[in-house]
């Protein structure tokens, strides 16, 4: 029997894909990892079927690269690093399985996309924690178990926020429910006497959530996680906060969080405000030339009763710590975009085309955790190596994301390029390898370190590198999960 019939057998005729097209689309993407192509393309539909497949990987010994975000994927990490891969699609498991809108916690299969959970959620009056207008195909699961930062660190407690619990299939082809979700008794008994899955910690302590997160599938691949959810704001203000400096606004941002005033709280520079409004380049060049170098986002939202008297005391809070922040301002409105159009911006997925493509059609990023002290450092530094390497620096758009009540911050630098240029796309590519290095240098954390950012990473920490890699040859002994990946 081929290897293509076994696949068949598990996950059903048609869901086995090998044409030449299809595996083309999936072994390259927007990143600078080099392209090679899989053996085929299974798409399971059940958690059985993906224990089948992972079950068959081992008797096989065939590598699986897990991928559930639909395209366009931008890090390498969904490229197999290993001839004769397969790629294990979860984007058939599209199963809203609950919401709960009491415990604020909503369900998903790994398929399910931002675009299709948000419109769901907003029925039961439930808005999902997102990173920074995520793309609609991106796969929810997915997003929490990466640690992309959500856009309100006042609610962010923890690395994991918003990731709750989850099923995983481990590289062994066992199956295991994480945090509170283990047990006793079947999910369903457990709803039944009031239980949601919120707590992420397992039996004995035992946190299994953490060994998957930030992994890229290489510990094991989830069937279904629980995601924390809030309540829809009812009632919301958002506010601009300009300046031609930085550091009044880090330090405002330092004392918004510090006091958990408002929601939504990240600063931005120029270009990446003017991408994340703009639709095209002449419309975001426009933008950017109307905007000061930098803008703090704040909403003020209000939720449950007397939302509207909620906002109104935030507000008045807030404009008192704009006064005594000294030469602030509020910008009322960008050109034709409303309060209200940011706001609709900031709580749905990104339209298409995806809002990094649009200035220059290519992008690549640069990001990793720090403090918000630091932050003018590394802009700074950023500068520097970006004119070492002729790469324009007016082309980097800079974002930076309190995370984990403002404890630390995600510093994230966007180098846009025309990708039909080889000159600018080489520039791109030895500033975000080679420049990495200086960063790191300097204290970035690559706490997500996709590519050869890895090699950074596990250079600098040898007894995790060490730890890791037992805690792989005990969940995955056999190294059939996207092997050739992280320290792995």
């Amino acid at each position: 029997m081929s290897d293509n019939n076994a696949l068949e057998d598990i996950v059903g005729t048609g869901n086995v894909l090998d044409g030449i097209d299809i595996l083309r689309e999936y072994s390259s993407d927007l990143s600078f990892v080099p392209s090679r192509r899989p053996r085929c393309v299974a798409k399971p539909s059940t958690a059985d079927e993906v224990q089948g497949i992972v079950k068959w990987a081992n008797e096989t010994m065939t590598p699986l690269v897990p991928v559930s975000s639909g395209p366009p994927h931008f890090r390498g990490d969904t490229i197999p690093a290993m001839g004769g891969s397969v790629i294990i699609d979860l984007s058939r498991m599209k199963k809203i399985i609950r919401i709960d809108p009491i415990n604020w916690v909503v369900m998903v299969e790994p398929g399910v996309t931002f675009g299709e959970l948000q419109p769901e959620l907003e029925k039961a009056g439930l808005s999902t924690y997102t990173p920074l207008c995520p793309r609609g195909s991106k796969s929810v699961a997915l997003s929490m178990l990466e640690r992309e930062p959500i856009t309100i660190p006042a609610h962010h407690w923890d690395a994991l926020d918003p990731f709750l619990c989850a099923e995983i299939i481990f590289g062994t082809g066992d199956k295991l429910r994480s945090g509170e979700a283990a047990g006793p008794d079947s999910i369903e008994d457990q709803w039944k006497i009031g239980k949601a899955q919120m707590v992420p910690f397992g039996l004995g302590q035992f946190d299994e959530s953490r060994l998957i997160s930030g992994a890229q599938g290489t510990i094991g691949i989830i069937t279904w996680a629980t995601v924390k959810c809030r309540p829809s704001s009812t009632r919301t203000r958002t506010f601009l906060i300009s300046s031609e400096t930085i550091e009044p606004l880090l330090d405002l941002s330092y004392r918004l969080i510090r006091v958990r005033l408002g929601e939504t709280c990240f600063i931005v520079n120029d270009l990446k405000f003017a991408s994340l409004l703009g639709k095209n380049q002449e419309e975001i060049r426009e933008l950017r030339a109307a905007l000061p170098r930098w803008i703090l986002v704040v909403t003020l939202e209000g939720y449950g009763p007397l939302p509207e008297g909620k906002v109104e005391y935030q507000e008045a809070d807030f404009r008192d710590m704009l006064k005594q922040a000294g030469n602030l301002r509020h910008l009322q409105n960008v050109l034709s975009f409303s309060e209200d159009d940011i706001t609709k911006l900031l709580t749905k997925p990104s339209d298409e085309p995806y809002w990094k493509l649009r200035y220059k059609g290519g992008f690549s990023d640069i990001f990793f955790l720090n403090t918000l002290d630091n932050s003018p450092a590394f802009i700074g530094a950023m500068h520097t190596l970006a004119h070492s390497r002729r790469f324009p620096s007016e082309d980097i758009g800079v974002y930076i994301q309190p995370i984990v009540q403002g404890t630390s911050c995600h510093l994230e630098f966007d180098l846009f390029y025309d990708a039909t240029d080889s000159t600018q796309t080489e520039r791109a590519q030895s500033l975000v390898t080679e420049g990495a290095y200086d960063l790191a240098n300097m204290g970035a954390f690559f706490s997500r370190p996709y590519g050869t950012w890895a090699k950074i990473a596990y250079s600098r920490a040898a007894e995790t590198n060490i730890l890791q890699r037992k805690v792989k040859k005990i969940f995955d002994p056999n190294n059939v999960l996207n092997p050739g990946r992280l320290c792995f």
